[in-house]
């Protein structure tokens, strides 16, 4: 168990002591700052899960790179096509799989070993996460890797969907990116979407005024809809590029939009003790933050942006049953709806 806790925070780690520098990039030759463009009709430039299930989850990383140097200054992006960098986003997109496709045995036993989800993952130019540190870098460099994922669920759609229903999720920088993806979708891509996951990242008014397609998720079975949270310790552990401006919320443990409390054995077992805590996880219906509280295993900051307290790399983790349980839950209602329109 304490492995799958610390995929994303094991690599986050490794890639914030990266070397940081004020040194500027804009001025070197472009093909010595940026990585090559990801052709997605290339298999390598994927990480593919089918299992001819009638319907798909389709996965955004989150920010897994730091940055490192090329021909003598930091390179902002990931490279799709370097080992090392490959290597961090394939941990995530292995993980979440785990996570997120499958029924755990305990929880399904007849259905031990039967998949319920197609997966896929692009590799993507990422920003590092030294990127986000400067509004300046984050306009700078966002729209590059925003166009990557772009172009990925484009040639998803037109290649490798079938037509299929799909779930659409993304963390942190890949929850920014579920949020420009659905601003640019139609209603064809809409129409087969069966729920949006926006976990880590925030959903601004500027976001619902562009898109008709951001519909808030009010419990744990409507579909077409979009779930987002960011947990907390207290609101003074929020971080602000994450968090600000978010204007829904939904609690993924009793999947209410309101402040009723709910309790779960986490799933995270870091401490001494090794017994997993009971954490009550409360919906701020002000703030729209996920309070935690009974958390007592180890923390883990996130370098340069992150706060004692703000839980947000342990998005997934933290929730990993609820999510996993819920993602099947949209799936078969969505799956149920569409058989009942035929």
């Amino acid at each position: 168990m304490r492995k799958m806790v610390v995929f994303l925070q094991v690599a986050l780690f490794v890639a914030c002591v990266s070397c940081r520098s004020d040194r500027c990039v804009v001025n070197l030759p472009v093909a010595e700052i940026y990585p090559s463009e990801p052709d997605y009709s290339d298999s390598t430039q994927w990480y593919i899960v089918e299992r001819q299930a009638p319907a798909d989850l389709f996965y955004i990383v989150s920010t897994e790179t730091g940055a490192y140097f090329v021909n003598g200054c930091l390179c902002p992006y990931a490279d799709t096509y370097m080992d090392s960098t490959r290597r961090l986003l394939l941990g995530e997109m292995m993980g979440v799989e785990r996570i997120l496709t499958c029924p755990a045995p305990s929880e399904h036993p007849s259905q031990e070993g039967k998949a319920r989800l197609n997966y896929y993952s692009p590799y993507y130019r990422q920003c590092v996460l030294q990127t986000f540190v400067s509004e300046q870098d984050m306009q700078r460099q966002l729209p590059l890797a925003m166009d990557d994922v772009r172009r990925a669920f484009d040639y998803y759609l037109a290649h490798l969907n079938g037509g299929r229903p799909f779930v659409l999720a993304g963390f942190s920088q890949g929850g920014m990116a579920v949020v420009e993806l659905l601003r640019q979708m139609d209603s064809a891509a809409y129409s087969r979407m069966v729920a949006a996951y926006v976990i880590g990242w925030h959903i601004t008014d500027d976001d619902l005024a562009r898109t008709p397609y951001i519909r808030p998720a009010k419990d744990s079975a409507d579909v077409g809809v979009t779930i987002c949270y960011n947990s907390v310790r207290d609101n003074s552990c929020a971080i602000p590029l994450i968090s600000d401006g978010n204007r829904m919320a939904i609690n993924p443990v009793n999947w209410r939009t309101d402040a009723t409390p709910a309790m779960q054995v986490s799933p995270i077992v870091t401490s001494d003790s090794g017994q997993p805590d009971t954490v009550t996880v409360v919906l701020d219906t002000n703030t729209l933050l996920l309070n935690v509280s009974g958390f007592d295993s180890m923390e883990f900051t996130i370098p340069y942006i992150g706060r004692p307290g703000n839980y947000h790399s342990l998005e997934i983790s933290l929730y990993r049953h609820a999510l996993r349980r819920n993602v099947a839950l949209r799936t078969e209602r969505f799956l149920l709806k569409t058989t009942r329109k035929e």
